[in-house]
């Protein structure tokens, strides 16, 4: 898997989320903007799905989780928090509240268990009751 190419993809995809965040539907460029967003993840889809949903599969696993997997696109969250440029001027992001894919495990019974998809590198989180408290999977 091109982590890189994946990375530049995930990013562009999380871009638009939050432009989108930060507009009304009554904008103009919303459709457009809406319509971009949704062709980037059909690609996400297509092009990094198997790989991506086989790591799924895993982390399902070790959750013990009875959950259905499904298409990558479906973890990305709805508002992204961008964070401080590292070094090389790369912007990670973090995810907060009810983002992501809720899961049932017995582990973490009576908690709001979610995964989300977040860019830069790119990684699957667990968030517990809407805080971001660990990477399931890193793509570094």
């Amino acid at each position: 898997m091109d982590f890189e190419k994946l990375d530049v993809e995930l990013t562009k995809i999380v871009k638009l989320r939050i432009k989108l965040s930060e507009i009304t539907y009554a904008d103009p460029e919303y459709d457009d903007i809406e319509e971009e967003m949704h062709d980037l993840e059909d690609d996400l889809n297509e092009e990094f799905g198997d790989e991506l949903e086989s790591k799924l599969e895993d982390i399902y696993a070790k959750l013990v989780s009875d959950n259905e997997v499904l298409l990558p696109s479906a973890y990305l969250a709805n508002k992204y928090i961008p964070m401080l440029p590292d070094a090389r001027g790369v912007i990670t992001y973090d995810v907060q509240g009810r983002e992501g894919v809720p899961i049932e495990s017995e582990q973490f019974d009576g908690q709001d268990v979610r995964i989300v998809l977040v860019p830069n590198p790119t990684r699957f989180v667990m968030v517990i009751n809407g805080r971001s408290l660990k990477d399931l999977w890193r793509s570094r």
